[in-house]
């Protein structure tokens, strides 16, 4: 009996398991349908806890309005914080303002600055950083958390394993990400687990000028276009 009723719960796994690469199928259709037509733009990362008041918040909201300026659209994770600054200086440029909304316990609800238009909702974090991933032209990777240290990681390894094509990847704030830095250097790079040319695949900013001097640069030599 007890070896029955194991086996009638792996059966239902199975069955909602094959149910659910339809709604898998369904995000990424939808995501790519959206997003095919928005043109060049650049993703924010950073904390969903960083309040509006916050040094970096701010700067968060002047290097979206110039990489706006520029001619970039932003795309967000859609939420509060960094997230939401990145949303309100692309707004208040009159620039593309893209959401990736997923529900979080720090992320309940999108932000106001996103195009009403460019909302998109989504169930699965794989198929939402594969968003990030194609149709970011640059990553501005301000101070956050796990969330934000994932997703520099993935750009990061993809690039590395050239899984995808090179698009610069900016780090933002010196005092925050400066340790980090180091340990790579000091330990990863020491011990022999990357290589020296792999420290070339990020760089550490601390002005918005800074930001878009970089992204700008690197399109000068190299095609604006979906990243695979």
């Amino acid at each position: 009996m007890r070896k029955e009723k194991h086996t009638k719960g792996w059966n239902e796994i199975k069955t909602n398991d094959s149910w659910a690469i339809f709604k898998i199928m369904g995000e990424f259709v939808n995501g790519y349908e959206k997003l095919s037509v928005i043109g060049p733009c650049v993703s924010i990362f950073g904390s969903a806890r960083t309040q509006p008041d916050h040094p970096y918040y701010q700067e968060a909201v002047d290097t979206a309005r110039k990489l706006s300026e520029a001619g970039y659209g932003i795309i967000t994770g859609g939420g509060p914080g960094i997230m939401e600054a990145g949303n309100r200086g692309a707004n208040e440029a009159g620039g593309t303002s893209v959401g990736l909304n997923i529900d979080l316990p720090f992320e309940q609800h999108d932000n106001p600055y996103i195009d009403p238009d460019k909302s998109l909702d989504f169930d699965y974090f794989f198929v939402r950083k594969v968003m990030f991933v194609k149709y970011s032209q640059g990553f501005v990777v301000m101070p956050g958390g796990f969330g934000t240290l994932d997703e520099l990681f993935e750009a990061m390894t993809l690039i590395q394993t050239e899984k995808i094509g090179r698009f610069p990847i900016v780090l933002f704030g010196t005092k925050f990400w400066g340790g980090l830095l180091d340990w790579i250097k000091g330990t990863m790079l020491e011990a022999g687990n990357i290589s020296p040319t792999d420290l070339d695949l990020i760089q550490l900013v601390d002005t918005p000028e800074e930001v878009v001097e970089i992204i700008d640069g690197f399109y000068k030599g190299h095609m604006l276009s979906p990243n695979f």
